[in-house]
């Protein structure tokens, strides 16, 4: 499904191919602002703005219904878990143990495995509204790009200044979305770890 980005992607790829080669033939004076912005992106304009144009968050809209139902699925198994019905002495004792335990695993507190895959769901759905506002906050920066002085002075005289300006912005709104989808992924770090048995 196009959205904004990508069709003001398609009439910004021509201006963004002239920034990026007049920034690769031309460079920018060693104090603009462009260069810490491509420290930041590591990416030329082009290159930065068709990265963010290959997020697809409708690509993930079932994700975290798929988790919230595994998380209930979780739960359940918990509950139905049978109980040692007539066994007595030590062997339904170490079982009723492993039972609780594997009970707890699966549905518990914040270590069992139902809350881990809520809170991947939770992720999930936060990384979703990030695509969508960084495509969104792209397509915003490509058309002011367009519509700005800076692309008229590229365009009629090839104006390193105003390629370097352009650059700037387009990598500074990047750069800006990028720091918070790591923000994100760095808050859910402990997602990664393995849960204990």
């Amino acid at each position: 499904m196009r959205d904004r980005l990508d069709e003001v992607l398609a009439v910004a790829a021509p201006l963004l191919a002239q920034v990026d080669a007049a920034l690769a033939d031309q460079g920018a004076p060693a104090d603009h602002e462009v260069w810490r912005q491509l420290r930041r992106v590591r990416l030329l304009p082009g290159d930065a703005a068709r990265a963010v144009a290959s997020l697809r968050p409708a690509e993930f809209d079932e994700a975290a219904g798929l988790l919230r139902a595994d998380a209930r699925a979780c739960a359940e198994v918990a509950q139905e878990l049978p109980a040692p019905g007539q066994w007595d002495g030590e062997a339904a004792e170490a079982y009723v143990e492993l039972r609780e335990r594997v009970a707890d695993r699966l549905s518990g507190d914040g270590e069992s495995l139902d809350e881990r895959l809520e809170a991947s769901a939770d992720l999930a759905e936060a990384l979703i509204d990030w695509m969508v506002r960084s495509r969104a906050e792209l397509a915003l920066a490509l058309a002011g790009m367009l519509a700005s002085g800076d692309a008229v002075a590229l365009t009629a005289a090839d104006d390193p200044l105003a390629a370097a300006a352009l650059a700037a912005q387009v990598l500074r709104t990047v750069a800006e979305s990028y720091a918070e989808a790591d923000d994100l992924l760095q808050g859910s770090a402990e997602l990664a770890a393995a849960i204990a048995m």
